[in-house]
């Protein structure tokens, strides 16, 4: 019964530890809540509730921004996109102008 206490115990203490660790390195514009000090305070003072409060509420998503809220859209809607890939296109045709201009030019100078 012991060593099962005494198991639980550094479990709680490691689970403690990890919970403030994840708290002070996590981004501050995800949190919810409470403020990060704050958040530490509680896992601290209520170390296993505090860290399971820590990762169920205080812990947010990371945000999924959308077209709407000025985030990544697909390709084939993003007219800048489209813009560089047809300015792409045209230097690819002008290379292969000018490569075959300069196949000519050796040509008529190999045949001199």
């Amino acid at each position: 019964m012991a060593r099962l206490l005494f198991g639980l115990g550094v479990a709680a203490v490691i689970f403690t530890i990890y919970a403030v660790a994840d708290c002070a390195f996590f981004d501050r514009s995800r949190i919810r809540g409470l403020r990060r000090g704050w958040w530490i305070v509680v896992i601290l003072i209520v170390p296993i509730i505090g860290g399971l409060l820590w990762f169920i509420i205080g812990r947010g998503r990371a945000n999924r921004v959308g077209p709407s809220r000025g985030g990544a859209i697909a390709p084939d809607d993003d007219a800048d996109f489209l813009r560089r890939l047809r300015t792409d296109a045209e230097q690819d045709e002008r290379i292969r102008r000018l490569e075959q201009e300069l196949a000519e030019l050796d040509d008529a100078q190999s045949t001199r």
